[in-house]
């Protein structure tokens, strides 16, 4: 198990604004906290970033916390009073390196499920807590999410602060003036987002081994042959979790015209160390991709990136959604979607799921296309309309740049911060977008 660690050290001994999150690199939420550190500090803040250890069964526990919120598995197992025995002990393990770090007049951004654990004795050393939940479901709280939170009754008790990017995600016994609504944001300047060079992407995508034939130590691909320069490209980005629905995608697929290909592109699972489920949904993915029709099976192109180093995945998936005609995003439930708000800054046509924060995000027709994730069928006509019309698409794109521009920006998420961090921030509510 590692150990806690900085990944971004404070500045000086000013008062502290620290985020604690599970991984230093993959997943939105620490591609997130690369952008949001650097533009508090611009702001004056003293913000740093430090990342919880873990086992592989405090991570089963958070995955399971994760799928109980969506309402995707049984409340069943919180019935036993031991089964957050271990990740409680896994946290209190490393609530002295915390404490020795962060104390009072310090806040303590504690995110998603992985580190709400730490609140209790940082709440006791003097630290003002706020919990960011990035993730929900707009599901009954019976389905699932009201086990949780009744599990965590203790760890949110001791928390000043909710921050969600709907309302409707916040536990409900939370009072309303510890609840704070605040919208993810991306760096338009990262080698995820920023302008590629005039063949760059080009080179990036012959260097992965995607359009050229050769092979790449830090990406797994599988290809029947490598991309045509010429096809059309639909594109989904994400990780291997089935509420991203990878393999649903791949069902829409079949039945476009046969110079369009999809490309479906996420970190390689063995090195995303709080999401055990990625390997089982690759391997599910492979097995749906090997029976489609021959013709079919080579049109689809799978990608796994190491994100070692991770400026140079992020540089191939910027590549990759500017290469695409169309990007999609068909999840079954998203707490935002940061992948649309990506696909959108650089001006693509998007199409999906009318789900959770990706309805912040498009306005159907206008910055893209929302549809159904259940209907397949409604999925493929979106895509095949789209395809088909590029006057379309360049509309679409360039009215999802300028919104996710203005909307989705860091300086904007480090201002809505500085209010749910300040000591007086009961009642405030920051802007949702």
């Amino acid at each position: 198990m590692t150990v806690p660690f900085w990944v971004i050290e404070p500045a000086d001994d000013r008062p502290r604004l620290v985020h604690v999150n599970a991984t230093a690199t993959g997943g939105g939420v620490a591609e997130l906290l690369s952008g949001l550190v650097p533009a508090q500090r611009a702001r004056g803040t003293n913000a740093a970033w430090a990342v919880t250890g873990g086992n592989a069964e405090f991570f089963a526990v958070t995955k399971y916390l994760y799928r109980l919120l969506h309402g995707q598995v049984a409340a069943a197992p919180l019935d036993d009073p031991e089964y957050l025995a271990v990740y409680r002990a896994v946290l209190a393990g490393q609530a002295p390196w915390f404490l020795a770090h962060i104390g009072p007049g310090d806040v303590a951004v504690l995110h998603d499920t992985q580190t709400i654990g730490l609140a209790p004795a940082l709440r006791a050393a003097g630290a003002r807590v706020v919990w960011h939940c990035h993730v929900g479901a707009e599901i009954p709280s019976e389905r699932g999410p009201g086990a949780v939170w009744r599990a965590l009754a203790g760890e949110l008790a001791a928390v000043d602060a909710v921050v969600t990017t709907l309302p409707q995600f916040a536990p409900p016994g939370v009072p309303d003036g510890r609840r704070f609504v605040a919208a993810p944001a991306v760096d338009t300047d990262a080698p995820k987002n920023r302008e590629l060079a005039p063949g760059e992407g080009a080179a990036l995508l012959d260097e992965v081994g995607l359009t050229a034939a050769r092979t790449s130590p830090r990406a797994a691909i599988v290809q029947d042959a490598p991309l045509p320069r010429d096809a059309r490209v639909v594109v989904q980005v994400s990780r291997w979790d089935p509420l991203k629905d990878m393999v649903g995608v791949v069902r829409c697929f079949a039945g476009l015209p046969p110079d369009v290909h999809l490309v479906l592109a996420g970190t390689d699972p063995s090195e995303v160390s709080d999401d055990p489920e990625g390997r089982a949904v690759l391997a599910e993915v492979l097995r749906v991709r090997a029976e489609l029709p021959p013709a079919e099976r080579a049109r689809v192109h799978l990608v796994s990136l190491s994100m070692r180093p991770p400026e140079w995945s992020a540089l191939v998936v910027n590549a990759l959604q500017r290469r695409a005609d169309v990007v999609v995003q068909k999840s079954l439930e998203e707490g935002f979607g940061l992948t649309v708000t990506e696909a959108m800054v650089k001006g693509r046509a998007v199409v999906a799921s009318a789900v959770g924060g990706i309805r912040l995000q498009i306005a159907d027709g206008e910055n893209g296309v929302l549809v159904d994730p259940a209907d397949t069928a409604g999925v493929r006509r979106a895509l095949a309309r789209l395809l088909d019309d590029p006057a379309l698409r360049r509309r679409l794109g360039e009215h999802a740049r300028r919104s996710a521009t203005a909307r989705y920006t860091m300086r904007r998420l480090a201002d809505d911060y500085a209010r749910v961090a300040a000591p007086d921030a009961a009642g405030a509510t920051p802007p949702a977008s």
